[in-house]
């Protein structure tokens, strides 16, 4: 029993050095050159030689300025001799670099390395979503009766606590890159989260709901304006979701995915629409998306060290079929790799086994890995 209570907390421990790509830390002494060229990990010796250069990276507003002008010598290129393109960027002669590195530094960036000189080649282990552990998950209504996948029935009433512990891990990798020219990378994702009702003695403290969440996109960089915000991403994808067990509790669902992503100085907005994929007449789950949506939409705003997000989804009907969530999540700094998380969730389907259950949740815990 001790084993598999133990090895979730493992998993969610060897996460955390993944914290060093999303959690930028303070002002650090410009270290040796010898000491960079003993770095490991691609993204972190690419930041120590930037330190040992003291090399500034430009401003996303002076990427998108560059940009701009680039756009504007490109549709004129025919007519200008080379040399004069060759003062405009004197750093290649080539506007199409500067067209190439829109948005550089800017959030969605940061974290899908949009920008050609922000790429960091492929296998490359990145936070995806938030990294946390909640010792403290408190539900309004904890769903003691959950309903048959195969008929819908009530199954047999179990010894349900309203306060359990939930965590969560999730890491994504670039496995193609510049798939078209310098655009249009493949990522691959994985997210799992767990419900483990660890104060439950009575039940030998059992873990109550597991989620698997695996999923690969075909991300691109944009570059348009959309009053006041920059479009910076489009990506389709094939998504995959389940909790992992067999009838009469299993849950699963294949979906397409579509992201649009845009942001403004520190904030960001991701807008996923969704089409899911029909299991035919072997249909675990009919109607799951009358509650686990057709869509989503994700806020997410940083201010200093602090990290606010709101995800909204519904399933996009009316009348008895219009059904929704929100969740809200807050990060704020404890010391240089840990942050502080609160989680407030209300709606239908917190998991995959309640989705069909309409709850308030309220989580406290701690954080490696945040949105940014």
């Amino acid at each position: 029993m001790e084993r598999r209570h133990t090895t979730p907390l493992l998993m969610l421990l060897c996460a955390a050095p993944l914290s060093a790509n999303a959690q930028p830390a303070g002002p650090e002494p410009a270290p040796a050159l010898a000491a960079c060229v003993a770095v490991e990990t691609a993204a972190e010796r690419l930041a120590c030689y930037d330190r040992v250069a003291q090399r500034v990276a430009p401003s996303p507003q002076e990427a998108d300025a560059a940009a701009e002008q680039a756009q504007a010598v490109v549709a004129d290129a025919p007519r200008q001799a080379p040399e004069t393109r060759s003062d405009l960027f004197p750093h290649d002669g080539d506007p199409r670099r500067a067209l190439a590195n829109a948005g550089r530094g800017s959030l969605l960036d940061s974290r899908w390395e949009l920008a050609a000189d922000s790429k960091l080649g492929t296998f490359n282990m990145r936070a995806y979503k938030p990294v946390y552990l909640l010792p403290a998950f408190w539900s309004s209504r904890p769903n003691a009766t959950p309903t048959s996948s195969l008929d819908g029935a009530p199954l047999e009433s179990t010894d349900t606590d309203s306060i359990e512990t939930k965590f969560q891990i999730s890491f994504k990798t670039k496995a193609v890159e510049n798939l078209f020219g310098d655009n249009g990378d493949i990522w691959m994702g994985y997210t799992q989260s767990s419900r483990w009702q660890v104060y439950n003695t009575e039940s030998s403290r059992p873990f109550r709901e597991t989620n698997y969440e695996p999923e690969v996109l075909l991300v691109f960089r944009n570059n348009y304006s959309l009053g006041g915000w920059k479009g910076r991403m489009a990506a389709v994808g094939i998504n995959h979701q389940s909790n992992g067990r067999p009838d009469p509790v299993s849950r699963s669902w294949n979906r397409i995915m579509f992201n649009v992503g845009l942001d403004r100085e520190d904030w960001a907005v991701t807008f996923r629409p969704w089409i899911r994929i029909s299991d035919g007449s072997d249909d675990d789950n009919p109607g799951i998306e009358d509650y686990l949506g057709r869509g989503d939409v994700t806020v997410v705003h940083t201010r200093g060290d602090q990290v606010f997000s709101l995800m909204a989804r519904h399933s996009l009907r009316g009348g008895d079929r219009s059904r929704g969530a929100l969740q809200f999540d807050w990060g704020f700094p404890i010391s240089s790799h840990l942050h502080g998380h609160m989680q407030l969730f209300s709606g239908y389907g917190e998991s995959m086994l309640d989705y069909d259950h309409q709850a308030t949740y309220v989580g406290f815990g701690i954080s490696v890995l945040d949105w940014f």
